[in-house]
């Protein structure tokens, strides 16, 4: 699978780009549409939506593209999804700590041609609960489209959520984008934008056996 990881700049400035078309998936993070007004885009007055589903046409790909959308004032942090020019549908971050925007109502695994991906929207990667979930629903990868780092928290949590549930982890924040494998590793890294990784994935299961009290049958 080749990936395109777009840490920075506009959607509209990737398009135009040299190596555009290179991705079977693209994931842009909180630059790429900005803020998005639901009543715009029922309007028309506004396009975003439409931009990314035909990008992800003229791409021939999966976009996974972080916004800010907005309904009738009530902001959310949330993720667009789009393949072949058709756009498959929007995640929002269900987990907000301490205000500021709105939290979203229910994850969701998208079908895709690539494979079945979860998406896990800006800080609901600091609950386990969310990657455990998508998971446990069947998703072979994970995409999480995130704002500003402010440390190395976000890395070391890549790590231990693929490691711990066995699905890589593709983030792309501002400024810095990165994949985590099942294995715990860190398997691309990269501050520049766009960033290319091919990357295998390798869809591994195990039989784990616990002893516990209980459950008499």
């Amino acid at each position: 699978m080749q990936i395109a990881l777009v840490s920075s700049g506009s959607l509209r400035s990737f398009k135009n780009g040299e190596n555009a078309g290179a991705a079977e998936l693209a994931v842009f993070g909180f630059d790429g549409i900005g803020e998005v007004s639901y009543e715009k885009e029922l309007k028309g007055e506004s396009t975003y939506f439409e931009d990314v589903a035909l990008l992800s046409k003229q791409m021939k790909n999966v976009i996974v593209c972080g916004c800010i959308t907005n309904t009738r004032g009530h902001k959310r942090k949330s993720a667009v999804v789009a393949e072949n020019g058709r756009l498959l549908g929007v995640s929002d971050m269900l987990n907000v700590i301490d205000g500021g925007v709105g939290a979203g109502a229910a994850l969701r695994v998208y079908e895709t041609k690539i494979g079945k991906m979860g998406v896990v929207v800006a800080e609901d990667l600091y609950f386990p609960e969310t990657v455990k979930t998508l998971a446990l629903c069947g998703c072979e990868f994970i995409v999480c489209p995130f704002g500003q780092m402010r440390d190395s928290l976000q890395t070391v949590l890549l790590r231990a959520f693929a490691y711990c549930y066995g699905v890589p982890i593709f983030f792309c924040g501002i400024g810095y984008g990165a994949i985590a494998e099942p294995n715990g590793a860190i398997a691309f890294a990269s501050p520049q934008s766009p960033a290319y990784f091919s990357f295998e994935n390798k869809r591994e299961y195990h039989l784990i056996e616990t002893r516990r009290k209980g459950l008499f049958q």
